[in-house]
């Protein structure tokens, strides 16, 4: 009986940690966001106890941060960290993409296909939270269809860290989307190079256009570095108080 509690409590540990993942993917907390974990756990339906367990595993993998007399807050990364770990999703992609593209089928290619619509649709509207649900579907579907168990267990790792962060992609939105119509279009005709080059494509993208923000961020601190320098100070000058004599 205790060996069945305790498996049932390690599944419900582990539900609520995938859940709140989900969560943190989807974009319901911004960098730096305080998380409610009351709310939370009545959101999911359980106790406090599997969700700070949640916490505390997230918190090891540097995803959330639990500060005494604080509360429970998404990390915030620096956009040069954020650099780092886009570098790693986009080898895991090519990686994914030439993989999949010697097993891929028809049901597949039909999955990935429906993930177009809900692409294009958050484009129109602007809406990055929706289009990266899109995005990220259809990605996975392709590690799925890699058949690597390390290699998808380390793409949803890696998610996790790159959702959400201050990585600015809306003006990309339609290019990865043109990107995303020509692999699926490789993978009809059975083309791997194809493929390869269209998610090297997609790979390159992403990191020109991070590496220009992570330039421009440090331009910008350089600059009020420099102002705060230059700049008088600000301190009011204290006058000496006059006591009404006059000097002779």
């Amino acid at each position: 009986m205790k060996t069945l509690t305790s498996k049932k409590t390690q599944l419900m540990s582990e539900t609520v940690y995938q859940s709140l993942r989900e969560i943190i993917v989807g974009r319901r907390f911004e960098p730096g966001q305080r998380i409610n974990v009351e709310e939370l756990a009545r959101e999911l339906g359980v106790s406090r106890t599997p969700v700070w367990e949640a916490i505390r595993r997230l918190g090891q993998e540097g995803i959330l941060k639990n500060i005494p007399n604080r509360g429970v807050f998404m990390a915030d990364k620096p956009l040069e960290r954020v650099q780092d770990i886009v570098q790693v999703r986009v080898s895991l992609d090519r990686l994914a993409c030439r993989l999949a593209a010697g097993r891929v089928n028809r049901r597949m290619i039909e999955k990935l296909l429906r993930c177009l619509p809900d692409q294009l649709k958050a484009i129109e509207k602007a809406d990055v939270a929706s289009y990266y649900a899109a995005d990220i579907r259809f990605h996975r579907l392709i590690c799925e269809a890699a058949g690597n168990s390390y290699l998808k267990a380390l793409y949803e790792s890696i998610t996790t860290h790159v959702f959400p962060t201050h990585f600015d992609v809306l003006a990309l939105l339609p290019s990865l989307y043109v990107i995303h119509q020509e692999i699926l279009a490789g993978f009809s005709d059975r083309d791997p190079e194809r493929v390869d080059q269209a998610i090297t494509r997609h790979g390159d993208l992403l990191l020109d256009h991070l590496k220009e923000q992570v330039a421009s961020e440090a331009k910008t601190r350089a600059m009020v570095r420099r102002i705060k320098k230059d700049s008088p100070s600000t301190r009011p000058t204290l006058r000496a108080k006059s006591t009404g004599k006059s000097e002779r």
